[in-house]
């Protein structure tokens, strides 16, 4: 108290000698760019790479097809939070489905960023364009289209969703993925004792971070197996962990070098490039690095989705509220 004590790393970041994800340099580092869908709904027909290959410069291209295919079921991976492997994987590069704009679909490595970008254009996917479901609302109507065909809908308390139902469930196809109720009291006696009674709807749009650095990794795969990634993230352990399950490898065999962050709050927690860049890095040989563009974060990464409230309330003319019933979509 009263003392105005000098902020750990000030120094570094003001001076610009801190160093983030995106100021790694090291011999042989090759630039890796993401092909990303154009629709928010689509089967994946096919990709074709081989123009891109041929071109010089490009080093490698990868698909979903060089991951392993993981578990549809939820697994635990800290405090009791469930993640299912498959949906994680198939969001780092998308397998069967693009599932919104700017879902990952393919990845290039070239020698400088703009052989990779120019690389991107010549992938050819073949796209079943299909109506996107773009409210949530909208998504629980009987006829509306189902991106997961076989979403696992859990029924309970404090359970995230996620999961995807046993080959020989042959329920009907949902998109609730997760349906809970909180209950007290009688609200049916309280809002007959109310002397007014509010009702409203509300609906509110997806929300982005923002934070001034975008995603970089740079991953270096060596050739005994063992996988070194320098990466900006609010949780390293987390990082190396998801990077191991989506490649398929121990996490043992995976070391994650922090660098200085610049602003996450809440959305450096999971991979998107860093498994991409890992995969690269196995097949030329060298270190590869992926820097997102502005673009990329907000139609790549993890925003908060928008959703649906309605609410009402009673309460008596002194003020004192009897009853509030709500139906929260999201």
């Amino acid at each position: 108290m009263g003392t105005t004590p000098i902020r750990h790393g000030a120094t570094d970041k003001v001076t610009g000698q801190a160093r983030y994800g995106a100021d790694i340099s090291m011999p042989g580092l090759l630039h890796g760019k993401i092909l990303r869908s154009p629709h928010a709904h689509a089967v994946i027909k096919s990709i074709d790479a081989a123009k891109a290959l041929a071109l010089p410069g490009v080093k490698a291209v990868v698909t979903s097809a060089d991951l392993p295919v993981l578990s549809g079921r939820l697994v635990d991976v800290a405090e009791g939070s469930p993640l299912n492997p498959r949906f994680l994987s198939n969001n780092v590069l998308a397998a069967d489905k693009a599932l919104y704009k700017g879902h990952a679909v393919a990845a290039v490595a070239a020698d400088s960023v703009h052989t990779a970008e120019a690389a991107l254009s010549l992938i050819e996917v073949d796209y079943e364009v299909l109506t996107p479901v773009l409210d949530g609302k909208e998504a629980m109507v009987p006829d509306a289209p189902i991106p997961h065909d076989r979403l696992f809908r859990s029924e309970g308390e404090f359970f995230r969703p996620g999961g995807l139902r046993d080959y020989d469930d042959d329920s009907v196809p949902t998109n609730i993925a997760s349906h809970f109720v909180y209950g007290l009291g009688d609200p049916d006696q309280g809002f007959k004792e109310a002397d007014v009674v509010v009702e409203r709807e509300f609906r509110t749009k997806p929300v982005h971070q923002c934070y001034i650095e975008p995603h970089s990794a740079t991953v270096r795969w060596d050739r005994d197996g063992r996988v070194t990634v320098w990466v900006s993230s609010q949780g390293h352990f987390a990082i190396r962990d998801f990077t191991a399950l989506v490649l398929g490898i121990p996490i043992s065999q995976v070391k994650v070098i922090p660098m200085e962050i610049g602003g996450g709050f809440g959305g450096k927690l999971v991979v998107y490039v860093e498994p991409v860049a890992a995969l690269l890095s196995k097949n030329t040989g060298h270190p590869v690095q992926i820097t997102m563009t502005r673009a990329e974060v907000f139609e790549g990464t993890g925003a908060t989705a928008g959703g649906y409230i309605w609410a009402k309330i009673g309460a008596t003319k002194d003020g004192r509220i009897t009853a509030a019933d709500a139906h929260l979509v999201y």
